[in-house]
Protein backbone atom coordinates (compact mmCIF):
# COMPACT_ATOMS: atom_id res chain seq x y z
CA UNK A 1 0.00 0.00 0.00
CA UNK A 2 1.37 3.43 -0.96
CA UNK A 3 0.73 6.83 0.59
CA UNK A 4 -1.63 9.35 -0.93
CA UNK A 5 0.38 12.04 -2.70
CA UNK A 6 -1.11 14.66 -0.34
CA UNK A 7 0.15 12.73 2.69
CA UNK A 8 3.60 12.26 1.15
CA UNK A 9 3.72 16.00 0.35
CA UNK A 10 2.78 16.99 3.91
CA UNK A 11 5.41 14.69 5.43
CA UNK A 12 8.08 15.89 2.99
CA UNK A 13 7.44 19.56 3.80
CA UNK A 14 6.96 18.93 7.51
CA UNK A 15 10.52 17.64 7.63
CA UNK A 16 11.85 20.41 5.38
CA UNK A 17 10.44 23.12 7.65
CA UNK A 18 11.72 21.45 10.83
CA UNK A 19 15.18 21.29 9.25
CA UNK A 20 14.87 24.89 8.06
CA UNK A 21 14.07 26.04 11.61
CA UNK A 22 17.25 24.31 12.79
CA UNK A 23 19.27 25.87 9.97
CA UNK A 24 18.04 29.40 10.68
CA UNK A 25 18.89 28.87 14.37
CA UNK A 26 22.41 27.84 13.38
CA UNK A 27 22.75 30.85 11.05
CA UNK A 28 21.77 33.16 13.90
CA UNK A 29 24.14 31.34 16.22
CA UNK A 30 27.05 31.93 13.82
CA UNK A 31 26.18 35.63 13.46
CA UNK A 32 25.87 36.06 17.23
CA UNK A 33 29.22 34.36 17.87
CA UNK A 34 30.97 36.48 15.25
CA UNK A 35 29.40 39.69 16.55
CA UNK A 36 30.72 38.81 20.01
CA UNK A 37 34.35 38.65 18.86
CA UNK A 38 36.70 41.32 20.23
CA UNK A 39 37.11 44.29 17.90
CA UNK A 40 40.71 43.27 17.26
CA UNK A 41 39.42 40.06 15.64
CA UNK A 42 35.98 41.03 14.44
CA UNK A 43 36.43 44.59 13.20
CA UNK A 44 33.60 45.92 11.07
CA UNK A 45 32.37 42.67 9.62
CA UNK A 46 29.01 41.99 7.99
CA UNK A 47 27.86 39.03 10.07
CA UNK A 48 24.26 40.22 10.39
CA UNK A 49 24.00 40.98 6.67
CA UNK A 50 25.46 37.52 6.12
CA UNK A 51 22.76 35.94 8.30
CA UNK A 52 20.03 37.52 6.18
CA UNK A 53 21.71 36.48 2.92
CA UNK A 54 22.37 32.91 4.08
CA UNK A 55 18.74 32.47 5.08
CA UNK A 56 17.72 33.63 1.59
CA UNK A 57 15.74 36.56 3.02
CA UNK A 58 17.57 39.60 1.62
CA UNK A 59 14.66 40.97 -0.44
CA UNK A 60 12.04 40.21 2.23
CA UNK A 61 14.16 41.87 4.93
CA UNK A 62 14.77 44.96 2.79
CA UNK A 63 11.02 45.30 2.25
CA UNK A 64 10.39 45.24 6.00
CA UNK A 65 13.41 47.17 7.36
CA UNK A 66 15.39 50.19 6.19
CA UNK A 67 18.70 49.09 7.68
CA UNK A 68 20.39 46.04 9.15
CA UNK A 69 20.64 46.02 12.94
CA UNK A 70 21.24 43.05 15.25
CA UNK A 71 17.87 43.50 16.97
CA UNK A 72 15.95 43.72 13.70
CA UNK A 73 17.72 40.68 12.21
CA UNK A 74 17.07 38.60 15.33
CA UNK A 75 13.38 39.52 15.31
CA UNK A 76 13.03 38.91 11.56
CA UNK A 77 14.71 35.50 11.56
CA UNK A 78 13.42 34.31 14.93
CA UNK A 79 9.81 35.37 15.45
CA UNK A 80 8.59 37.57 12.59
CA UNK A 81 5.17 36.44 11.29
CA UNK A 82 5.88 38.17 7.94
CA UNK A 83 9.01 36.12 7.21
CA UNK A 84 8.02 32.64 5.91
CA UNK A 85 11.48 31.34 6.84
CA UNK A 86 11.55 32.63 10.42
CA UNK A 87 11.92 29.96 13.08
CA UNK A 88 8.41 30.80 14.29
CA UNK A 89 6.83 30.33 10.86
CA UNK A 90 8.84 27.18 10.16
CA UNK A 91 7.55 25.55 13.34
CA UNK A 92 4.00 26.71 12.64
CA UNK A 93 4.03 25.32 9.09
CA UNK A 94 5.67 22.07 10.19
CA UNK A 95 3.03 21.61 12.89
CA UNK A 96 0.20 22.34 10.44
CA UNK A 97 1.55 19.67 8.09
CA UNK A 98 1.99 17.23 10.98
CA UNK A 99 -1.50 17.90 12.28
CA UNK A 100 -2.95 17.12 8.83
CA UNK A 101 -1.22 13.70 8.93
CA UNK A 102 -1.54 12.68 12.58
CA UNK A 103 -2.34 9.09 11.59
CA UNK A 104 0.94 8.81 9.64
CA UNK A 105 3.03 9.91 12.65
CA UNK A 106 3.90 8.16 15.87
CA UNK A 107 2.77 9.68 19.16
CA UNK A 108 6.37 10.64 19.94
CA UNK A 109 6.78 12.52 16.66
CA UNK A 110 3.58 14.48 17.12
CA UNK A 111 4.47 15.37 20.71
CA UNK A 112 7.96 16.52 19.66
CA UNK A 113 6.51 18.88 17.04
CA UNK A 114 3.53 20.06 19.08
CA UNK A 115 5.58 20.71 22.23
CA UNK A 116 8.05 22.79 20.18
CA UNK A 117 5.17 24.76 18.69
CA UNK A 118 3.67 25.48 22.12
CA UNK A 119 7.04 26.53 23.56
CA UNK A 120 7.51 28.80 20.55
CA UNK A 121 4.28 30.63 21.40
CA UNK A 122 5.79 31.62 24.74
CA UNK A 123 8.80 33.10 22.98
CA UNK A 124 6.53 34.96 20.56
CA UNK A 125 4.60 36.52 23.47
CA UNK A 126 7.70 37.85 25.26
CA UNK A 127 9.98 38.41 22.27
CA UNK A 128 13.60 37.42 21.72
CA UNK A 129 16.22 39.97 22.78
CA UNK A 130 19.94 39.72 22.09
CA UNK A 131 20.42 38.71 25.72
CA UNK A 132 17.83 35.92 25.30
CA UNK A 133 19.19 34.74 21.96
CA UNK A 134 21.51 31.90 23.16
CA UNK A 135 18.67 30.36 25.20
CA UNK A 136 16.20 30.71 22.33
CA UNK A 137 18.62 29.14 19.83
CA UNK A 138 19.25 26.23 22.21
CA UNK A 139 15.49 25.62 22.28
CA UNK A 140 15.21 25.77 18.45
CA UNK A 141 18.09 23.35 17.90
CA UNK A 142 16.76 20.99 20.56
CA UNK A 143 13.37 21.00 18.80
CA UNK A 144 15.02 19.72 15.62
CA UNK A 145 16.97 17.08 17.54
CA UNK A 146 13.77 15.83 19.21
CA UNK A 147 12.07 15.62 15.84
CA UNK A 148 14.99 13.73 14.25
CA UNK A 149 15.31 11.38 17.19
CA UNK A 150 11.61 10.56 17.41
CA UNK A 151 11.45 9.89 13.65
CA UNK A 152 14.45 7.56 13.61
CA UNK A 153 13.56 5.79 16.84
CA UNK A 154 9.82 5.25 16.39
CA UNK A 155 8.75 5.30 12.71
CA UNK A 156 8.28 2.15 10.68
CA UNK A 157 10.67 1.96 7.72
CA UNK A 158 7.95 2.54 5.16
CA UNK A 159 7.28 5.25 2.60
CA UNK A 160 6.10 7.66 5.33
CA UNK A 161 9.56 7.48 6.89
CA UNK A 162 11.36 7.74 3.55
CA UNK A 163 9.44 10.85 2.46
CA UNK A 164 10.12 12.45 5.84
CA UNK A 165 13.85 11.76 5.55
CA UNK A 166 13.90 12.91 1.92
CA UNK A 167 12.54 16.29 2.96
CA UNK A 168 15.07 16.60 5.77
CA UNK A 169 18.10 15.69 3.61
CA UNK A 170 17.05 17.87 0.66
CA UNK A 171 16.67 20.90 2.94
CA UNK A 172 19.89 20.15 4.84
CA UNK A 173 21.92 19.98 1.61
CA UNK A 174 20.50 23.34 0.51
CA UNK A 175 21.30 24.95 3.86
CA UNK A 176 24.88 23.64 4.04
CA UNK A 177 25.61 24.89 0.53
CA UNK A 178 24.23 28.36 1.33
CA UNK A 179 26.25 28.66 4.53
CA UNK A 180 29.45 27.87 2.61
CA UNK A 181 28.67 30.23 -0.25
CA UNK A 182 27.71 33.23 1.83
CA UNK A 183 30.69 32.80 4.17
CA UNK A 184 33.11 32.78 1.28
CA UNK A 185 31.68 35.76 -0.56
CA UNK A 186 29.90 37.96 1.98
CA UNK A 187 31.27 37.49 5.47
CA UNK A 188 34.98 38.16 4.91
CA UNK A 189 35.56 41.92 4.44
CA UNK A 190 37.26 43.03 1.22
CA UNK A 191 40.36 44.23 3.06
CA UNK A 192 40.78 41.04 5.12
CA UNK A 193 43.33 38.43 4.14
CA UNK A 194 42.14 34.88 3.48
CA UNK A 195 43.90 32.77 6.07
CA UNK A 196 44.30 35.72 8.46
CA UNK A 197 43.14 35.95 12.07
CA UNK A 198 39.67 37.24 11.22
CA UNK A 199 39.22 34.54 8.60
CA UNK A 200 40.22 31.83 11.09
CA UNK A 201 37.66 32.91 13.69
CA UNK A 202 34.91 33.24 11.10
CA UNK A 203 35.47 29.74 9.68
CA UNK A 204 35.75 28.28 13.19
CA UNK A 205 32.43 29.94 14.04
CA UNK A 206 30.83 28.44 10.93
CA UNK A 207 32.08 24.99 11.98
CA UNK A 208 30.61 25.48 15.46
CA UNK A 209 27.30 26.57 13.96
CA UNK A 210 26.94 23.23 12.13
CA UNK A 211 28.36 21.24 15.08
CA UNK A 212 31.43 20.29 13.08
CA UNK A 213 34.42 21.88 14.83
CA UNK A 214 35.30 18.75 16.80
CA UNK A 215 34.79 16.59 13.71
CA UNK A 216 37.08 18.91 11.74
CA UNK A 217 39.86 18.41 14.30
CA UNK A 218 39.35 14.63 14.26
CA UNK A 219 39.52 14.44 10.46
CA UNK A 220 42.28 16.92 9.62
CA UNK A 221 44.31 17.41 12.82
CA UNK A 222 45.20 20.85 11.49
CA UNK A 223 44.34 24.50 12.05
CA UNK A 224 41.15 25.77 10.48
CA UNK A 225 41.70 26.37 6.76
CA UNK A 226 38.96 27.45 4.31
CA UNK A 227 39.64 24.69 1.77
CA UNK A 228 39.58 21.99 4.44
CA UNK A 229 36.33 23.33 5.90
CA UNK A 230 34.84 23.23 2.39
CA UNK A 231 36.19 19.70 1.91
CA UNK A 232 34.50 18.58 5.14
CA UNK A 233 31.15 20.18 4.36
CA UNK A 234 31.05 19.23 0.66
CA UNK A 235 32.84 15.93 0.08
CA UNK A 236 33.18 14.00 3.36
CA UNK A 237 30.40 11.41 3.58
CA UNK A 238 31.36 10.81 7.23
CA UNK A 239 30.11 14.32 8.06
CA UNK A 240 26.28 14.16 8.45
CA UNK A 241 25.69 17.70 7.15
CA UNK A 242 27.98 17.46 4.13
CA UNK A 243 26.55 17.59 0.63
CA UNK A 244 27.94 14.13 -0.11
CA UNK A 245 26.37 12.62 3.02
CA UNK A 246 23.01 14.21 2.25
CA UNK A 247 23.03 12.79 -1.27
CA UNK A 248 24.13 9.35 -0.15
CA UNK A 249 21.06 9.34 2.10
CA UNK A 250 18.78 10.82 -0.57
CA UNK A 251 19.85 8.07 -2.98
CA UNK A 252 19.12 5.42 -0.37
CA UNK A 253 15.63 6.73 0.41
CA UNK A 254 14.76 7.12 -3.28
CA UNK A 255 15.95 3.55 -3.91
CA UNK A 256 13.66 2.35 -1.10
CA UNK A 257 10.74 4.17 -2.71
CA UNK A 258 11.52 2.77 -6.16
CA UNK A 259 11.57 -0.75 -4.72
CA UNK A 260 8.32 -0.23 -2.79
CA UNK A 261 6.50 1.37 -5.73
CA UNK A 262 8.03 -0.84 -8.41
CA UNK A 263 9.39 1.87 -10.68
CA UNK A 264 12.07 4.55 -10.97
CA UNK A 265 11.90 8.02 -12.45
CA UNK A 266 13.72 11.29 -12.96
CA UNK A 267 14.33 11.88 -9.25
CA UNK A 268 16.42 8.70 -8.96
CA UNK A 269 18.45 9.65 -12.03
CA UNK A 270 19.08 13.19 -10.83
CA UNK A 271 20.09 12.10 -7.33
CA UNK A 272 22.56 9.53 -8.69
CA UNK A 273 24.03 12.14 -11.03
CA UNK A 274 24.64 14.65 -8.22
CA UNK A 275 26.06 11.98 -5.90
CA UNK A 276 28.40 10.76 -8.65
CA UNK A 277 29.56 14.31 -9.35
CA UNK A 278 30.40 14.81 -5.67
CA UNK A 279 32.22 11.48 -5.55
CA UNK A 280 34.31 12.19 -8.65
CA UNK A 281 35.63 15.64 -7.75
CA UNK A 282 38.24 17.01 -5.34
CA UNK A 283 38.31 20.16 -3.27
CA UNK A 284 41.26 21.38 -5.35
CA UNK A 285 39.16 21.12 -8.51
CA UNK A 286 36.26 22.92 -6.82
CA UNK A 287 38.43 25.85 -5.73
CA UNK A 288 40.17 26.06 -9.10
CA UNK A 289 36.85 26.40 -10.91
CA UNK A 290 35.37 28.61 -8.17
CA UNK A 291 33.58 27.66 -4.96
CA UNK A 292 30.77 30.11 -5.65
CA UNK A 293 30.18 28.67 -9.12
CA UNK A 294 30.21 25.13 -7.74
CA UNK A 295 27.69 25.98 -5.02
CA UNK A 296 25.41 27.83 -7.44
CA UNK A 297 25.41 24.80 -9.73
CA UNK A 298 24.71 22.49 -6.78
CA UNK A 299 21.81 24.62 -5.52
CA UNK A 300 20.25 24.60 -8.99
CA UNK A 301 20.57 20.79 -9.14
CA UNK A 302 19.16 20.42 -5.61
CA UNK A 303 16.16 22.57 -6.57
CA UNK A 304 15.73 20.49 -9.71
CA UNK A 305 15.71 17.34 -7.60
CA UNK A 306 13.07 18.79 -5.29
CA UNK A 307 10.89 19.60 -8.28
CA UNK A 308 11.42 16.09 -9.68
CA UNK A 309 10.42 14.48 -6.36
CA UNK A 310 7.30 16.65 -6.29
CA UNK A 311 6.36 15.75 -9.85
CA UNK A 312 7.08 12.05 -9.41
CA UNK A 313 5.52 11.46 -5.98
CA UNK A 314 3.86 14.52 -4.44
CA UNK A 315 1.40 15.76 -7.07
Amino acid sequence: MTLLSRTADNLFWMARYMERADSVARILDAAYRLSSLPTAYGGLTSEWDSAIATAGCTAAYAAAHEKVTPEAVVHFLAVSPENPSSIRRCLEIARANARAERTALTIEMWEAINDSYLTMQGWVDRGVSLADLPRFLAFAKEAALRFDGSAHRTMLRTDAFWFTCLGLCTERADNTARILDVKYHVLLPDHARVGGGLDYYQWASILRSVSALTSYRWVYRDSVKPWLVADLLILKEDMPRSLAACYRSINGYLDELSTAYGWQGNSQRLARSVHMRLGNTSIETIFQSGLHEFVESFLAQNNELGAAIAEQYLS
